[in-house]
C-alpha cells in the first residue's frame, strides 16, 4: 500500500488539455506557481472593476458554489473576495438548520441572504445540500427530496425574472484527488480541523454522491440557470477558470475611480494626553 508520501507525490490522473504557454506548467499538467499568482493578480484586478459596476448599476448577483468535500469552493471563494469589498462582495457559509428553521418552508432561511441592489453574493454551499448530503446521509425524507427537485427549478426561475443574475458551479473532483487531499490534512495537525466525520462518511458514499449530483443535474440543470462544472483536480486551474467564467458572464465597465487628491492636516489648537496614560501591547517582535 502506498504510504500518504507517495500519494501526495502522484500525478493526477486526469490528461488536462493545456493552453497556450507550455512554460507555464509542470509535467503533471498544473499551473505553476509563478503564472498562477501572475493570473490571479490580474483577474482580481478585474473583480474590483466588477463590483464597482455591479455597485453603480445596481445589478443584483448571486454565484452558487456546490461540489465534494475538498473540491476547492472555499479557495476560490477566497480568492473572489480577497480583494473586494465586503459591503459589495458577501461571503454565505450557512450552519445545518436549527430545529425551528427546519420546520419552515426548506427556501425560507435562505431568502433573507439573497442580494439587494449593488451587491455580489457568494454561496458556499447553499439549497442543494438538500438534494446532495441531505439526501445521501439520510438527514431528509424522501418526499422532501423529491419535492426539492420539483420546487427547486421553478425557484430558480422566479430568481432570474425577478432580475437576479444567478450563476451556479459545481466543483468536480476526482475520487484520487480527494483521497490525496484528504490524507495530506490528516497529515498536517493545523488543517486537521478540515477533515470532519461528514467528510469521511462522504469519501466512503463517493458513488452515491455521484448519484446524487446526476440526480441534481437532471433536474436543475435549466435553461435559465444551468450549472457550469470546474474540474478542480488543480485548484489553481479550478480557481483561475471559474473567475474568468464569472468575469464573462457579467458585461461590466472600468469605472473604478481615479485617484484622489489627499488633504493635508488641517491645523488647530489641542494638547493631547501624555502617552504614557496610555496601555500598550508588549513589543515582542
Amino acid at each position: 500500500m502506498d504510504s500518504v508520501e507517495d500519494k501526495l507525490r502522484q500525478p493526477p490522473l486526469v490528461d488536462w488539455p493545456r493552453p497556450a504557454g507550455e512554460e507555464n506548467y509542470r509535467a503533471d499538467g498544473r499551473l505553476k506557481k509563478r503564472f498562477y499568482e501572475h493570473e490571479l493578480a490580474r483577474l482580481q484586478e478585474e473583480l474590483v472593476k466588477l463590483q464597482h459596476w455591479v455597485h453603480k448599476e445596481g445589478l443584483r448577483v448571486l454565484v452558487i458554489f456546490e461540489g465534494r468535500g475538498s473540491a476547492g469552493k472555499g479557495g476560490v471563494v477566497k480568492r473572489i473576495s480577497e480583494r473586494t469589498s465586503p459591503r459589495i462582495v458577501r461571503t454565505e457559509a450557512l450552519p445545518k438548520p436549527t430545529e425551528r428553521e427546519q420546520t419552515q418552508w426548506y427556501f425560507q432561511r435562505y431568502v433573507p441572504l439573497l442580494p439587494s441592489g449593488g451587491e455580489i453574493v457568494l454561496f458556499d454551499r447553499s439549497w442543494y445540500n438538500r438534494s446532495n448530503v441531505e439526501w445521501v446521509m439520510g438527514f431528509c425524507t424522501e418526499e422532501q427530496h423529491q419535492e426539492f427537485l420539483r420546487t427547486c427549478p421553478e425557484f430558480e426561475r422566479m430568481l432570474v425574472r425577478s432580475g437576479m443574475i444567478l450563476l451556479k458551479y459545481w466543483f468536480s473532483i476526482s475520487y484520487e484527488e480527494q483521497s490525496r487531499r484528504f490524507a495530506a490534512r490528516n497529515e498536517e495537525p493545523l488543517k486537521r480541523w478540515k477533515l470532519s466525520a461528514m467528510d469521511l462518511e462522504e469519501h466512503r458514499l463517493y458513488v452515491r454522491y455521484s448519484m446524487a449530483k446526476d440526480t441534481t443535474f437532471q433536474y436543475t440543470d435549466i435553461k435559465q440557470a444551468p450549472w457550469y462544472v470546474v474540474p478542480s483536480d488543480c485548484k489553481r486551474r479550478a480557481r483561475l477558470n471559474c473567475i474568468r467564467h464569472v468575469l464573462s458572464a457579467i458585461p461590466y465597465q472600468d469605472i473604478v475611480p481615479e485617484p484622489v487628491t489627499i488633504p493635508d492636516r488641517e491645523e488647530q489648537h489641542y494638547i493631547r494626553p501624555p502617552v504614557a496614560d496610555q496601555t500598550f501591547v508588549q513589543t515582542l517582535y
